[in-house]
């Protein structure tokens, strides 16, 4: 995770820059997390709740993936959490304008990791940015990692047992979260350096 969070793809050290480029290069990344926080909340109004599932389907997972994409893994985990922690005070960020600690609020949390992850798809290695393929195999697995606090989350929450939890949190969104990967993986190219 460490690697993930590296400052390879991070903006310059505040102690690189002279103090009035500094307030420059924090309002700067200030300004660049805000709008992956506004990007993740707007995009994830779009959604359908399902009549089997506290769970709705948005389109919040693209949404992170994109902002981690294109914004780097450092400031797209940062979107993500201050999109998680304005829902936890109620303010209506996600899906349907609504807010608040839900059964489905592990998912959220969620969108930290696949940012995090998802940051990795366009990372420069050697000169050069991951292939589709790769970008491909990024994003799925950023997609995947969403599951983890949300699967935990949603089964702590509601009390359902193990085969519940996966029936009402994981089977009915597999194949949108690869649709999702794929879109974001042949959308990105680069990122705001």
């Amino acid at each position: 995770m460490n690697e993930i969070l590296s400052s390879r793809t991070a903006a310059p050290s505040t102690a690189d820059v002279a103090p009035r480029s500094r307030a420059r290069l924090l309002a700067r990344e200030a300004g660049l997390v805000l709008a992956g926080t506004a990007a993740i909340a707007l995009i994830g109004q779009v959604g359908l709740p399902l009549p089997f599932t506290p769970v709705p389907v948005t389109l919040g997972t693209l949404a992170a993936l994109g902002v981690g994409g294109v914004l780097g893994s450092r400031r797209g985990v940062a979107s993500a959490l201050l999109l998680a922690g304005l829902a936890a005070l109620g303010a209506p960020v996600l899906a349907g304008w609504s807010g608040g600690v839900t059964a489905s609020f592990g998912y959220v949390l969620g969108y930290a990791l696949a940012a995090a992850v998802a940051g990795r798809a366009t990372a420069r290695r050697d000169g050069a940015r991951p292939g589709l393929l790769a970008r491909v195999l990024i994003m799925v697995a950023a997609s995947a990692v969403v599951y983890v606090p949300g699967l935990i989350w949603l089964a702590v929450a509601t009390g359902m047992g193990p085969e519940a939890t996966i029936g009402a949190g994981l089977v009915p969104f597999i194949v949108g979260d690869l649709l999702k990967s794929l879109a974001a993986a042949g959308a990105l190219r680069g990122r705001v350096s």
